[in-house]
């Protein structure tokens, strides 16, 4: 039985949000609320909504122990990339990409 919580669209690279996750992966619920609340990363805000998500979702869909839960899988895929430009010297431009990323958090039941 498992409880997960997706995320998509976020306005947040996948790299950034790829380093955050190895924190949580595989740390009981409680730590993983602890680690996600007092690290000082951009990405923490949407990962920490999207874990208590995932727990909302084990404990009232699933009947799930929210004492019992922990992070089993966390992954983070590339969304699509916003194209903008930014202008340069002498009539030129550089693009700047805008990454986007598609989060997934999967909660599990201790045995």
């Amino acid at each position: 039985m498992e409880a997960r919580a997706t995320l998509r669209y976020a306005r947040i690279s996948p790299r950034k949000v790829s380093i955050v996750m190895d924190l949580i992966r595989n740390q009981d619920l409680d730590k993983a609320l602890a680690i996600l609340q007092y690290t000082p990363k951009a990405a923490c805000e949407p990962l920490l909504k999207l874990v208590k998500s995932a727990a909302a979702n084990a404990e009232n869909n699933h009947n799930m122990d929210k004492n019992n839960l922990y992070v089993a899988e966390c992954y983070v895929c590339p969304g699509p990339t916003l194209k903008r430009i930014r202008p340069r010297a002498q009539g030129r431009a550089y693009r700047i990409l805008k990454r986007t990323s598609h989060m997934t958090v999967v909660l599990k039941e201790k045995e």
